[in-house]
């Protein structure tokens, strides 16, 4: 990763973690979906990032998160988890002679196919855990589950959204 790559990767968490905080934080379809686009900021890294410096960075950027939404660890857990995920489903889903060194798991990348089936189970992984954290002890496993479902839709559908608006395209989708 270069000089270059390394700024706008900083600069799109910082965008990401902004917009989260100052325009979904409040924003709940129907009461059961939950909008977390700062993931995307997890899920379109570089392929070669190691694992140590994603956790670190997953941790940190939940962890600014929870300092505004006052949740107590909970998105730095769920960050933390999809981070931990993130290297074992991206080589679960490589294709036959796996990613290039500079590609990033993006859908202007990849592609739409292939970028639901990395996303969205990392995004579901990631509700599930914040929603149990969320509702320990208090909600049943089917509120826990219609939640996690629903914010995962909601969450795949923003992320898919962003990067068709804003990333630059590289091949047709």
């Amino acid at each position: 990763m270069n000089i270059r790559s390394l700024i706008s990767f900083t600069l799109l968490l910082l965008m990401l973690g902004l917009v989260q905080i100052f325009f979904l934080k409040n924003l709940a379809l129907f009461g059961q979906a939950f909008g977390f686009l700062y993931v995307l900021g997890i899920l379109v890294l570089p392929s070669s990032i190691r694992t140590v410096p994603l956790l670190i960075i997953a941790f940190f950027l939940g962890l600014t998160l929870d300092v505004f939404y006052e949740t107590i660890g909970m998105h730095a857990s769920a960050a933390t988890a999809i981070a931990f995920v993130r290297p074992l489903w991206l080589k679960a889903t490589s294709p036959t002679g796996g990613y290039d060194e500079a590609e990033t798991p993006s859908l202007p990348e990849i592609g739409i196919g292939r970028f639901i089936s990395y996303a969205f189970p990392l995004v579901f992984l990631y509700s599930l855990v914040f929603f149990t954290a969320d509702q320990w002890g208090t909600g049943g496993l089917v509120g826990i589950l219609n939640k996690s479902l629903f914010s995962s839709i909601f969450t795949t559908l923003l992320v898919i959204l962003v990067q068709l608006l804003f990333f630059k395209r590289r091949r047709g989708i």
